[in-house]
């Protein structure tokens, strides 16, 4: 079942909620296109609108190879990221990706709370 725009809204803002250190939530389909977003307040992206494109499509081509490897070693529930600037997690929920970036100060139990908190929002819409 596709899900409403309603609820691709929800899970921006329920998973923008956990925590402070949140800078953006999206929900990306299968094409690349950002179907719903959430940017904390007072907040100057990382990238312009080209580079966030581009973003976006390598998540929904990364996605594709990995469903390639599902039936080896089961779906991808997150994955998580380290960069110089920020912190990445995404989330397959339908045929979409929940992408989360944040604070790179965060600690990793903080990170490990956000990551949990994510979890329990995509599962309870999957």
């Amino acid at each position: 079942m596709k899900m409403t725009k309603k609820q691709l809204e929800e899970i921006c803002v329920k998973i923008s909620a956990i925590s402070p250190y949140i800078r953006f939530v999206g929900v990306i389909n299968p094409d690349g296109n950002l179907l719903a977003y959430r940017r904390r307040d007072n907040l100057t992206p990382l990238l312009d609108a080209t580079a966030t494109k581009n973003q976006f499509s390598h998540i929904a081509i990364k996605t594709d190879m990995e469903a390639k490897f599902d039936r080896s070693l089961g779906e991808v529930e997150f994955a998580w990221e380290e960069r110089k600037k920020v912190q990445t997690i995404s989330f397959g929920i339908k045929n979409n990706k929940v992408w989360v970036s944040i604070d790179k100060k965060v600690i990793r139990s903080e990170m490990l709370r956000i990551i949990d908190s994510c979890f329990s929002v995509v599962k309870s819409y999957s």
